[in-house]
């Protein structure tokens, strides 16, 4: 809970569940450095929201030992709160978690919540975090690919990120008719929203960043890693300097700045035209309103399927255009039905000067577009009222 995930894309939808009248308890494997620095305030904002927490410290290495670690600590936590808080059902929050969900529902007769985030096993190997060249990986991705079938079918309830993982799901033999509700990643739509931005607010910050108030900004936020595409996101950034001579580029990042810096000099960019901050949670909304328009490339690979990209919610409800690619969850269906930005079919130069070319469409919409596209797509009202109705569907099976 005290990562920010947890924070925008848990504690947001148990704080609405505890409001509905659900009794909550969370177990959840914290990193220390972190649980030092966030825990107090997250006890605060847990217990005002008469929410149980008890957090457990998750283990890093050695890798598989540490994992397997972590999931006895779980089992052995979670038997000990249900029988002390009479808890009725377990949801859990990807495949980790699902082990010890469906264990408790084998032994202690609990209901299984298969929250299942994306295809975990899968998204391992397209990260290139588990080689199955080598032996150990490969008994381990098929292991986890064997427990994905066992959840789904022995799930009381199964939810997925996106209606592209459950056509997926739904096109494998066997699997053709298992009950699945999506339900993205959704967003504070009040506390990332246009109407609340002070004009004086984002006039004050273009000043402290050096950002002329006729600069068009490109924006990226959030981590750069594994599945952000920066050398093609610098790319399409000096498609867009050729055409667009006062473009900069915003990276709203907490990594560190010469991962950027240093792609950028390699391709003679000129860092100048680059600013990178680091921002709270609190900063975002802000410091994103500066944005023209706001972009992320995201690896196309087959477990993308199943994801839901956090920021597209947030962006499009601060009025924000977004440029992405394709091959990834629903972004391009939602794009599409919204009219508020563009998925590219392949990062080439070609494809990148056609949505250079066409950028001043989607600058020329009025901001509320982009906002009642999130309303519709991304409203966390209606993800907590999604999983109340699992929930009381769970209670009275």
């Amino acid at each position: 809970m005290t990562d920010p995930l947890g924070q925008s894309q848990v504690i947001p939808y148990l704080k609405g569940l505890s409001a509905l009248g659900h009794q909550i308890s969370i177990l959840s494997c914290e990193k220390r450095f972190r649980y030092e620095k966030e825990s107090k305030e997250i006890e605060i904002l847990l217990k005002a929201n008469n929410i149980k927490w008890f957090p457990i410290f998750y283990t890093s290495s050695p890798p598989v030992v540490s994992t397997l670690k972590d999931v006895w600590n779980l089992k052995r936590k979670s038997k000990e709160i249900c029988k002390n808080e009479g808890i009725e059902a377990v949801h859990c929050r990807s495949y980790i978690s699902a082990l010890v969900g469906q264990a408790l529902k084998n032994e202690i007769n609990t209901k299984f919540i298969f929250d299942m985030r994306g295809f975990w096993a899968d998204e391992r190997v397209d990260g290139n975090i588990w080689n199955l060249k080598n032996p150990l990986f490969s008994i381990i991705y098929k292991y986890f690919k064997r427990k994905e079938r066992e959840f789904l079918t022995e799930a009381d309830a199964v939810i997925s990120l996106t209606n592209n993982a459950k056509l997926e799901i739904h096109s494998w033999k066997g699997f053709e008719n298992v009950p699945i509700t999506v339900i993205p990643c959704c967003a504070d739509l009040e506390f990332f929203s246009y109407k609340n931005i002070s004009k004086n607010e984002v006039s004050n910050l273009r000043t402290e960043l050096g950002i002329k108030q006729d600069d068009f900004v490109l924006s990226y936020l959030g981590s750069l890693g594994t599945w952000y595409m920066l050398d093609e996101m610098l790319d399409f950034f000096i498609i867009l300097k050729d055409k667009i001579k006062n473009a900069k580029f915003l990276f709203i990042t907490a990594d560190e700045p010469n991962l950027v810096i240093n792609s950028a000099k390699q391709k003679g960019i000129d860092i100048n035209n680059l600013i990178i901050r680091r921002a709270k949670r609190n900063e975002v909304p802000i410091f994103a309103s500066l944005s023209s328009v706001s972009l992320f490339f995201i690896l196309p690979k087959y477990s993308k399927k199943a994801s839901s990209p956090t920021k597209m919610g947030e962006l499009m409800s601060l009025g924000i255009p977004i440029i992405c690619n394709n091959k990834v969850g629903d972004v391009s269906e939602i794009l599409n039905d919204g009219g508020v930005g563009t998925a590219i079919n392949n990062f080439t130069t070609s494809q990148y000067q056609l949505v250079v070319n066409e950028i001043d469409v989607f600058l020329e919409k009025p901001p509320n577009l982009n906002s009642d596209v999130a309303q519709k797509y991304y409203s966390l009202k209606e993800g907590i009222e999604k999983y109340n109705k699992v929930y009381q569907k769970i209670a009275y099976s």
